[in-house]
């Protein structure tokens, strides 16, 4: 049976094809999926610094996306419990970079408050050893280790 919503996170900065196989893989486990986005004082805080695209360019690049059915803002910061509640799903899906980190402290939740909202948390692995990366294409356009192609 094909849950109704999914819910996922991030930040999404320069869409690329590895951010596009994930959400085809969302698309996959529920009718809707639907994207909360990171803001962008939320990634410096986080991350040390701020996305190439804004949170509008970032959001109106997503809501172009055949797999997100909508796009919402990240409420709550590191709590993301606030933004969950809202989008009420059936499932929360994470990448599997995300395996060997502690997402439950990550996300501000147990497994019993996911149990309690009757939510499955489950992890996509990625296709393909070679997805492509944010980090890479800034890597690339910084020109650092670059190869004459």
């Amino acid at each position: 049976m094909i849950a109704r919503t999914l819910y996922t996170g991030g930040t999404f900065d320069i869409l690329h094809y590895g951010h596009l196989d994930f959400l085809a893989r969302c698309k996959k486990l529920a009718e809707r999926v639907i994207v909360s986005l990171n803001e962008d004082d939320f990634i410096y805080n986080f991350k040390g610094e701020y996305p190439i695209l804004t949170y509008e360019e970032r959001k109106r690049t997503l809501e172009h996306c055949k797999y997100v059915h909508q796009v919402v803002k990240n409420i709550g910061g590191i709590d993301s419990k606030a933004a969950i509640e809202q989008v009420n799903p059936s499932i929360i899906a994470v990448g599997t970079d995300w395996a060997c980190k502690d997402y439950y402290a990550q996300m501000s939740f147990d497994q019993k408050w996911l149990d309690d909202k009757e939510i499955s948390l489950v992890y996509i692995p990625y296709g393909d050893s070679s997805v492509m990366s944010t980090t890479e294409i800034k890597r690339r356009i910084r020109n650092e280790d670059r190869c004459d192609r």
